[in-house]
């Protein structure tokens, strides 16, 4: 599946009865939420060595990235597109990869 793909798919199961307007607030406001609830699970992962059950993280990322789809299809953007805009920024970032030193922070805090 693309990315492309799964957006159409998510588009399917949006509410009907949203106006373009909440539609996008409804999303957008999704996204924050569902993110917070992925870092809730890293959290006791990390702080309560708590084991993440691999189901319900794949469900809340899900949750995320169909957050994420409707967002950016409100907006008349497709996900490959963020995508590809994204890599774009990273490679210019870090046309060698990451690297960890003063000097690379500096670069990037520049852009």
């Amino acid at each position: 599946m693309t990315l492309d793909d799964y957006q159409q798919a998510a588009l399917r199961t949006i509410n009907p009865a949203l106006d373009d307007r909440d539609r996008l607030l409804d999303a957008s406001a999704g996204l924050a939420e569902e993110a917070a609830e992925v870092l809730g699970l890293v959290r006791k992962r990390t702080f309560q060595q708590r084991t993440i059950d691999p189901a319900k993280l794949t469900e809340e990322l899900g949750d995320v990235l169909w957050c994420l789809a409707v967002t950016a299809s409100s907006l008349g953007l497709s996900l490959s597109d963020v995508a590809e805009a994204n890599q774009a920024k990273l490679a210019k970032r870090h046309p060698d990869g990451f690297t960890r030193g003063p000097e690379s922070w500096s670069r990037a805090a520049k852009e």
